[in-house]
């Protein structure tokens, strides 16, 4: 993955094969259906760093995510270049569309006042599909 150091947004597109019961830090033993999910976060001491942590196989257990990335697989990161924190704003959006589910947890949220960052999608989503809701379109998002 060849991207430049800087602060960003980003989403992970995630895979998981079979339903599951996933022990989820604090949030206790949550039940996932097989299929995507959207998970929605920000890096603003560095994306590249982010990334490829959550990418890293071996990590201490920190964040919402790390629990679910023990079971689900990365299938692609989009993501924004740049200072802006649009976190919030992209699961808002992605909580309005009829094609996701939101989580019920407050899952990669417990630090604002979002419902959740974690979207459920039983057909796998596709960029064109998400991309106009992701804002702002400068060119500097992109799905790798």
């Amino acid at each position: 993955m060849a991207i430049t150091d800087g602060p960003g947004t980003y989403i992970l597109l995630l895979a998981l094969h079979g339903d599951s019961l996933i022990q989820i830090g604090r949030l206790g033993a949550l039940p996932f259906r097989a299929g995507y999910y959207l998970y929605v976060g920000s890096a603003l001491n560095g994306l590249r760093q982010r990334l490829a942590r959550h990418l890293r196989a071996t990590k201490r257990l920190h964040w919402h995510i790390d629990y679910l990335l023990q079971r689900a697989q990365v299938v692609e990161v989009w993501y924004h270049l740049g200072p802006e924190r649009y976190e919030c704003a992209w699961a808002r959006a992605l909580a309005q569309l009829p094609t996701l589910s939101p989580c019920d947890k407050p899952f990669g949220a417990s630090d604002c006042s979002c419902r959740t960052h974690l979207f459920y999608s039983a057909e796998r989503p596709s960029w064109e599909q998400y991309r106009s809701i992701i804002h702002p379109l400068d060119g500097s998002e992109r799905p790798c």
